[in-house]
C-alpha cells in the first residue's frame, strides 16, 4: 500500500508545479465557466495521454524514456524530433521559473523583480551544478508548498470572495486558458518512475495514474476558483500581486515564501535532469552540459522573454501538444508491434485518439496567432 500512496505522490509531484500560478490569470479573462470546462476536457486528455504513456511502458521490455520509447517506435528521426520538443519544453520551464522566482522574491524582499529573477537564477544554477543528491526527494517536498499555497490561500481568502467574479465571460478569449492549463496539468515525465516504483504491483498504475493526475487538476479547479473569486479581472499572471490589495502583506508574505520554495526545488530538479541528459545521452562533457543547460533560458530571460503567461501557454499549447501528438503515434505503434501482454489495456475507439491530435494541432494554430 505504501508503494501505491508513494506513486501517486510522485505523479503529483510532477504535475504540480509553477503553472499553477498562471491558470487564475487565464481564467479571470476567458470567464471561470470557461477556464473550468477547459480544466475538465483538458484533464480528461491528460489522464489519457498518461494511460497511453503507461501502456507503452508495461508493452516494452526493457528501461526507456520518452526519447527511447520515440526511437524504438518511430525510428531515428522520432528519436531527434523527440529529443528536441523534450528539451525546450525544459527549457520553457526553466524559463518561467525564473520569472516567478523574481516575482516571488519581490514580493519577500521588495526591490527590482529583474535583479531577484537574476539573483534566483544565479543561485539556482550553482546548485545545479553541484547536482545535489538531495535534491531528487524534494519534487514531493515542492508539491507539499504548493498545496500550501492552495490551503493557505482557501483559508485566508475565503472571506473575500465576489461571487459576481466567476460568472464574467469573454468569449474573445475563449481558447486562452487551453495552453496553461495543458502545460499544469502534464506529469508524464513520472510515469516510468511509478512503474519502477510499484515493481511486482504493476497491475495498479492503472488506478495510481488516475488519482494522480485528478488530484492535481482537483487543487487546480480551488486555486482558481479563490483567486479569481478575490480578484476578478484583476486578477495577476503570478495570482499572488493581486491578492496583495485584499489580504494582509505577512500573508502574502508567507504565500510568497512557500512559492519560491516550490519554485526553486522545481528549477534544481529540471535543471539537474536536463543537464544530465546532456551528459549521459549526448556524451557531452558535465561542465558544458551544465552550460548549455542554463545558459539557454537565461539569454531568453535577458533578450526580453519575460511574459510568464506567453511562455508557459507557448510550451503547453505548442511544444507538449506535439509531444502528445508523437506519444499517442507512439501507443498505436506499440499496440501493433508489441509482443508483451500489458497489465491492462485500453481498448478505446481510435477516433478518439485521432479527435485528441486535431484537438492538439487546433490548439497550435490558436497560440502562433494569441503570439503574432
Amino acid at each position: 500500500m505504501i508503494r501505491i500512496y508513494q506513486s501517486v505522490a510522485t505523479l503529483i509531484g510532477a504535475i504540480v508545479g509553477v503553472g499553477i500560478f498562471g491558470i487564475p490569470y487565464v481564467v479571470s479573462k476567458s470567464g471561470f465557466l470557461i477556464g473550468v470546462v477547459f480544466l475538465f476536457i483538458l484533464t480528461f486528455a491528460v489522464l489519457l495521454l498518461h494511460l497511453y504513456y503507461a501502456e507503452i511502458i508495461l508493452r516494452t521490455p526493457g528501461r526507456h524514456r520518452f526519447v527511447g520509447y520515440s526511437y524504438k517506435y518511430l525510428g531515428r528521426f522520432g528519436k531527434i524530433i523527440a529529443g528536441i520538443i523534450s528539451i525546450v519544453i525544459f527549457y520553457g520551464a526553466l524559463l518561467s521559473y525564473i520569472i516567478v522566482g523574481g516575482s516571488f522574491l519581490k514580493i519577500i524582499f521588495n526591490g527590482s523583480e529583474f535583479m531577484w529573477s537574476i539573483i534566483f537564477f544565479f543561485v539556482c544554477s550553482l546548485l545545479v551544478l553541484f547536482g545535489l543528491e538531495f535534491i531528487a526527494p524534494l519534487e514531493i517536498l515542492m508539491s507539499l508548498f504548493l498545496v500550501l499555497v492552495v490551503i493557505l490561500v482557501l483559508i485566508i481568502g475565503f472571506p473575500y470572495i465576489n461571487y459576481s467574479n466567476l460568472k464574467t465571460i469573454d468569449f474573445s478569449n475563449f481558447f486562452l486558458p487551453y495552453g496553461v492549463i495543458f502545460f499544469s496539468l502534464l506529469g508524464q515525465v513520472a510515469v516510468p518512475e511509478i512503474k519502477e516504483i510499484l515493481k511486482d504491483k504493476s497491475h495498479k498504475i492503472k488506478q495510481v495514474i488516475i488519482f494522480g493526475t485528478v488530484i492535481p487538476a482537483i487543487i487546480y479547479f480551488l486555486f482558481a476558483f479563490i483567486v479569481v473569486g478575490i480578484t476578478g479581472r484583476n486578477t495577476s499572471e503570478e495570482a499572488m500581486e493581486g491578492l496583495s490589495y485584499f489580504f494582509h502583506s505577512s500573508y502574502i508574505v508567507l504565500v510568497a515564501i512557500f512559492g519560491v520554495l516550490a519554485v526553486a526545488s522545481s528549477f534544481l530538479i529540471l535543471g539537474i535532469n536536463l543537464k544530465k541528459i546532456f551528459w549521459y545521452d549526448y556524451n557531452i562533457n558535465k561542465h558544458i552540459a551544465w552550460l548549455l543547460t542554463i545558459s539557454v533560458p537565461f539569454l531568453a530571460y535577458v533578450l526580453n522573454l519575460r511574459d510568464f503567461i506567453k511562455v508557459i501557454g507557448s510550451i503547453g499549447a505548442c511544444f507538449c501538444a506535439i509531444q502528445a501528438i508523437i506519444l499517442i503515434v507512439i501507443y498505436h505503434k506499440a499496440k501493433r508491434l508489441s509482443k508483451r501482454t500489458p497489465e491492462f489495456s485500453l481498448n478505446l475507439p481510435v477516433f478518439l485518439s485521432w479527435s485528441l491530435v486535431i484537438f492538439f494541432i487546433l490548439g497550435i494554430f490558436y497560440q502562433v496567432r494569441y503570439i503574432f
